[in-house]
């Protein structure tokens, strides 16, 4: 069998591979950007097979495409959303503005594939099922890429939510746990007030849980679509009626709630809600970031370090120095999301850089949304799994820690007065003596008052200390 077969388009003649179900311009793409090696990812190729699938409906239910054909469309096209023919999209993320290449590809597997249900082979010129006058028909690139963007980030969009609550609700399991550990609090990194153990991790499972609500807000903006503006925003080439019936179509196989755009213009040439929602994914990031160094402080050491939290060990930590352990998870988690950071920094510039009618980076828009949803599930995955579920507290190292606070005078302000209360700090981190002693010696308080002033774990509780002063 022949290697390659001889395709033709505007341009001329060029070879292909002979069993590729992409064609011309696929293989034209191939060879003008051969610049990273990566490929779309599947939520691209799943989100531009979807609109296919759903235009051959739509427009043969306007009485526009044959229905014969348009059945093989719609078959070539539910096998290409089942992630069958995932080798064939071979269109390099950095490519020709706006996204003209990834959509030929789609194209043309999806013509080939349907051809070949036709009984036709690869080889054969007169085929029934064209990439362009029929799986492209009434589109544009211009309207099918930012559409794409906004169903493939909605594919992922409830595995990301659920992998996140997954995690808050490890962190409020690590809360629940910890709370009666009393510990010094710090601010600034140097000693600040008490707090419960189970405070900070109630504080990480919150801001999680914050961080999902933003992304739920953020996720409403990709729901309204502009497929149908074709290729300035106008509909040329489309029905008056595709606009509408795409959405709906698209939205009942999909199971997701979409909306018609109220201005396909401003829906095509701007990029501000998959920015928005790259936005929220980069809040996310920064919390994330927060966290992931704060329990690798809280278990640093462990002999000259904090030590109030254990992570597990996972993996053995220094080629050299035998019987180290490194808090790898958390480690992995701040690369990670400085990736992500990163993706949105090139989203927000490509987002910037569209010109009157058309977005033309829309390919390294989608590429990096995508990239940022799936490097945040993998990494919030194996963080939560490997880290957070297992890690333990160190009681004893903590509560020791609260023991050699001084700034638990704080307390006492409402007491004896600030002043009183710095005198009181000074002379007990001078003479290394406790709070207690050096109040009571003062003559501020009694003993009684003190321990029941100085109780750490009302002090936790917020609230004024009301304890009469004595002498």
């Amino acid at each position: 069998m022949a290697e390659f077969r001889t395709e033709k388009d505007s341009l001329g003649e060029l070879q292909v591979p002979a069993n590729a179900y992409y064609g011309v311009q696929t293989q034209r793409a191939v060879l003008n950007f051969p610049i990273s090696g990566q490929k779309p990812y599947p939520a691209f190729i799943w989100s531009m097979a979807a609109i296919k699938r759903a235009a051959a409906i739509v427009n043969s239910d306007l009485g526009l495409l044959d229905k014969k054909i348009a059945d093989a469309i719609v078959q070539a096209a539910t096998e290409v959303m089942e992630g069958r023919w995932n080798d064939q999209f071979v269109v390099d993320p950095f490519q020709a503005g706006a996204g003209t290449s990834h959509n030929m590809n789609t194209n043309e597997v999806i013509a080939n594939r349907a051809n070949e249900i036709l009984g036709c082979k690869l080889t054969d010129k007169d085929k029934p099922v064209r990439s362009n006058d029929h799986v492209n028909m009434a589109q544009s690139t211009n309207d099918t890429i930012p559409t794409a963007i906004r169903l493939g980030a909605l594919w992922r969009l409830n595995e990301l939510v659920e992998t996140l609550n997954r995690l808050a609700e490890a962190l409020e399991t690590k809360a629940k746990e910890f709370d009666p550990i009393v510990k010094s609090g710090r601010t600034h990194l140097q000693d600040a007030v008490p707090v419960r153990l189970g405070q900070e991790f109630g504080g990480y499972a919150k801001a999680v849980r914050r961080n999902v609500e933003k992304i739920l807000v953020a996720a409403e903006g990709l729901k309204r679509l502009g497929i149908g503006g074709t290729a300035t925003g106008t509909g040329l080439n489309a029905h008056p009626e595709y606009h509408g019936r795409m959405v709906r179509e698209l939205g009942k196989y999909l199971n997701m709630q979409l909306y018609e755009s109220d201005n396909l213009f401003e829906s095509m040439n701007s990029m501000q809600d998959p920015v928005f929602f790259s936005g929220a994914i980069r809040s996310l990031a920064q919390d994330l970031i927060r966290i992931a160094n704060d329990l690798r402080l809280l278990s640093s050491g462990p002999s000259t370090g904090l030590d109030e939290i254990r992570l597990p060990a996972v993996q053995p930590g220094s080629s050299i120095m035998p019987g180290k352990v490194n808090p790898v998870l958390a480690e992995m988690l701040d690369m990670a999301m400085f990736y992500v950071l990163g993706q949105d920094t090139t989203i927000t510039l490509a987002a910037q850089a569209g010109q009157l009618e058309l977005n033309v980076m829309m390919p390294i828009i989608a590429h990096c949304l995508f990239q940022e949803m799936h490097v945040t599930i993998g990494a919030v995955k194996a963080f939560t799994d490997k880290c957070v579920v297992g890690l333990k507290a160190n009681r004893e190292k903590a509560e020791g820690w609260l023991a050699k606070n001084a700034i638990i005078a704080t307390a006492l302000n409402p007491i004896i007065g600030y002043q009183k209360g710095a005198e009181v700090v000074k002379k007990a981190m001078a003479e290394n003596r406790s709070i207690r002693e050096i109040v009571v010696e003062l003559g501020y308080m009694t003993d009684a008052e003190a321990a029941k002033a100085l109780d750490p774990a009302k002090m936790t509780e917020g609230g004024i200390m009301d304890i009469p002063a004595g002498g």
